[in-house]
């Protein structure tokens, strides 16, 4: 599988649940105030179906409000915001879409194919459905090459191994919008690799949706689409192409910082943004 970066653009994904010209989410003057402080700011967007869609900026900026509100997990939001063709929050959504959160939402005294049977019975309840949950389990395991480690105590393995069971649990409704709040944070280079592929399969051969956050603006030239975001406002959407040619930059990056400067002349001293993640011991 193809590691896809600024000299090897992702091929078209395969669109199938979702129409074409509909977007999978849409955004119009997506606002969240908490308290005295507008989180988000009158977003609007779309993210096309079928693609991977990188929300890029520093940590702060609102990202994890945007896809709480996206799921239908985040309070007071107004504005207008469809996901796949209902209102955020609709209970019909639930099982079309997965959710990762920057905390594997695992139970440590579970093996990993424990943890898989419990949440794949929550989805598939009945024993009418026990191949179904059998069979997501399988799959589910595979997609993030854990066979190995599949009757491991979930609380042993490694930190990036837990991920890889959070985001196997996202995986067994074989959800259309799979949103993924920095997945790869912490979590070493090879599996940092392996993981973008996986997005990049589910994306071309199953027509998933995938809306990917990252402050690490390296991880921008592997997306589809970017949204590109800095206190709770929106800079800048389009493809990482789009994006270093209107800003004239080498690096989505530079094309980043160059936004910000255009979007705030007096300011000196732009974010600070990670080059790249730390590289832990796997």
């Amino acid at each position: 599988m193809m590691n896809y970066g600024r000299d090897r653009p992702a091929p078209p994904p395969v669109t199938r649940t979702v129409p074409e010209q509909t977007a999978a989410v849409r955004a119009r003057t997506l606002t969240v105030v908490r308290g005295h402080r507008t989180v988000l700011d009158r977003l609007d967007f779309d993210v096309p179906p079928g693609r991977v869609t990188g929300l890029l900026g520093p940590s702060g900026c609102g990202k994890t409000t945007l896809m709480r509100a996206v799921v239908g997990t985040q309070a007071k939001v107004t504005g207008t915001l469809d996901v796949l063709g209902r209102p955020a929050g609709h209970a019909r959504l639930r099982p079309r879409i997965g959710y990762v959160t920057q905390s594997p939402a695992i139970y440590d005294d579970l093996t990993v194919r424990q943890n898989l049977d419990y949440f794949a019975a929550v989805l598939h309840p009945g024993r009418a459905a026990r191949a179904e949950r059998r069979e997501s389990v399988r799959r589910a395991v595979g997609d993030v090459d854990l066979a190995p480690h599949a009757d491991a105590l979930a609380g042993n393995l490694s930190g990036g191994q837990r991920s890889r069971v959070s985001l196997a649990v996202a995986l067994l409704g074989t959800p259309e919008l799979l949103v993924l709040d920095e997945p790869t944070v912490g979590l070493a280079p090879v599996l940092r690799r392996d993981l973008w592929q996986l997005f990049h399969r589910l994306a071309a051969d199953r027509g998933t949706t995938l809306l990917v956050s990252s402050h690490v603006m390296d991880e921008a030239e592997r997306c589809h689409r970017l949204l590109l975001m800095r206190e709770g406002r929106l800079l800048a959407a389009g493809t990482p192409g789009a994006l270093r040619a209107r800003t004239g930059a080498a690096t989505v990056e530079e094309a980043f910082l160059h936004l910000v400067d255009e979007a705030t002349p007096t300011e000196r001293t732009p974010p600070t943004l990670a080059p790249r993640p730390p590289e832990p011991t796997p």
